[in-house]
C-alpha cells in the first residue's frame, strides 16, 4: 500500500512538472528558448523519419560506448597499480579530484579547442567514467570492499555519516563500518545509499538479502 502511494505521488509530481513546463513555454512563446512538452512529444513521433537518423544514433552510441570501455579498462588497471604501489595513488590523486570537482561543461569548452567535435563524446564519457571506476575498484583492490544496501522508502533514514554497525552473515556476527549518504559523482546524486564494510569477512554477498 505504501509503495503504491509513493508511485501515485511521483506520478502526480511528474504531471505537475509537465504542467508547469507547458505553462512556461506558452508564456515565453519562444520555442528556440523553451519548447513545450507537447511539441517535444510530437517531435519524438516524427524524428525517426528524418534522413540518416539510424546512422546518427549508431555514431553516438559507439563513440560513447568506446569512451566508457576505455575508461573501464584504464580505471581497473590504475586501481590495481595504485593498490600495489601507493606512490601511484598519491600521484593520481590531484588528477582524479580535479576531474570529479570541475564541471563537465568546463572540460567541453577546453576540449573543443583541442579535439574535433566528432571525438568529443568519446573523451567526455571517458572523463566521467574513469574516476568512478578507479575509485570503486580501488576500494575493493585495497581489501576494503563494501556491500551496498537498499533503504526502503518507508524507513526512517538516520543522519548522514559513518556509524559503527553489527552485521549477521550466514548466522555469524561481524562488526562493521556503515556509511549513509549520497554519491555526488555517481548516478542519481539525490539517492541515499548505505554501504557497509564488514570487518573480517571475505566473500561475495551480491544478490543476497
Amino acid at each position: 500500500m505504501q509503495k503504491n502511494k509513493g508511485k501515485f505521488g511521483k506520478a502526480l509530481a511528474v504531471a505537475f512538472a509537465l504542467g508547469l513546463w507547458q505553462i512556461a513555454a506558452v508564456t515565453v512563446d519562444l520555442p528556440i528558448l523553451l519548447v513545450s512538452p507537447v511539441e517535444v512529444l510530437v517531435r519524438l513521433t516524427t524524428i525517426w523519419q528524418t534522413e540518416n537518423f539510424a546512422g546518427s544514433i549508431w555514431f553516438s552510441f559507439y563513440h560513447i560506448a568506446g569512451g566508457f570501455l576505455l575508461a573501464l579498462l584504464l580505471g581497473v588497471l590504475l586501481a590495481a597499480l595504485s593498490a600495489r604501489f601507493p606512490w601511484i595513488e598519491t600521484m593520481l590523486w590531484p588528477f582524479m579530484i580535479t576531474v570529479k570537482t570541475v564541471p563537465v561543461a568546463s572540460f567541453v569548452v577546453i576540449c573543443l579547442i583541442w579535439l574535433s567535435a566528432q571525438n568529443l563524446s568519446v573523451f567526455i564519457s571517458f572523463l566521467i567514467v574513469l574516476p568512478v571506476v578507479y575509485g570503486n575498484q580501488l576500494g575493493r583492490t585495497i581489501d576494503f570492499p563494501t556491500i551496498n544496501q537498499v533503504i526502503p522508502e518507508t524507513n526512517i533514514i538516520p543522519r548522514f555519516g559513518a556509524y559503527k554497525s553489527y552485521v549477521q552473515v550466514h548466522g555469524k556476527h561481524y562488526r562493521g563500518i556503515t556509511n549513509i549518504g549520497v554519491r555526488p559523482t555517481v548516478g542519481d546524486n539525490t539517492k541515499v545509499v548505505m554501504e557497509t564494510h564488514i570487518v573480517g569477512f571475505s566473500g561475495n554477498l551480491y544478490g543476497e538479502k
